[in-house]
């Protein structure tokens, strides 16, 4: 079997993302930040009359911050049960995987902070790590974002 992923990097490390959650990348547009949400929410925008969460990734993977250049992208994706804006730092390919080219992570990556991390690529020239884009948060913290949305700003 194959899986069929989304490149994307975040501070100079690739990662994939199965394209079945995807719906669309777009380019950086105007975020509306609201007060006494997490960090890692960078606010709501409008897409196509609809208020989506945003998140950073970087903010969420504790990751350091950088300012939004022109390759920033926002990935409109399934979360969970919700709709999300995930900002990446670029977003490169699809690309097309054969299974046996994902390999478990190791041992000591395991735990339960990276229950979102499915495992690695190996290619040739380079590692990307497999998401699942859906535990990034936990159920509280989806529910939180649905509430977010689900508000008439």
């Amino acid at each position: 079997m194959e899986q069929q992923l989304v490149i994307f990097e975040l501070a100079s490390e690739f990662y994939g993302i199965n394209i079945a959650v995807v719906e669309s990348i777009i380019k950086m547009q105007a975020i509306t930040q609201l007060p006494q949400t997490p960090d890692y929410v960078k606010g709501v925008t409008n897409l196509r009359g609809s208020v989506l969460p945003v998140i950073d990734l970087r903010t969420r993977f504790a990751l350091e911050t950088k300012e939004d250049t022109r390759q920033t992208r926002i990935i409109i994706a399934t979360m969970g049960s919700i709709k999300v804006g995930v900002v990446v730092d670029g977003v490169s390919e699809v690309l097309r995987v054969s299974d046996d080219l994902i390999e478990p992570l190791p041992p000591m990556v395991n735990s339960v902070n990276s229950v979102f991390l499915k495992g690695i690529v190996r290619l040739e020239n380079r590692l990307i790590i497999l998401l699942e884009l859906g535990k990034v948060l936990d159920l509280n913290e989806q529910q939180s974002l649905e509430a977010l949305a689900a508000q008439k700003i």
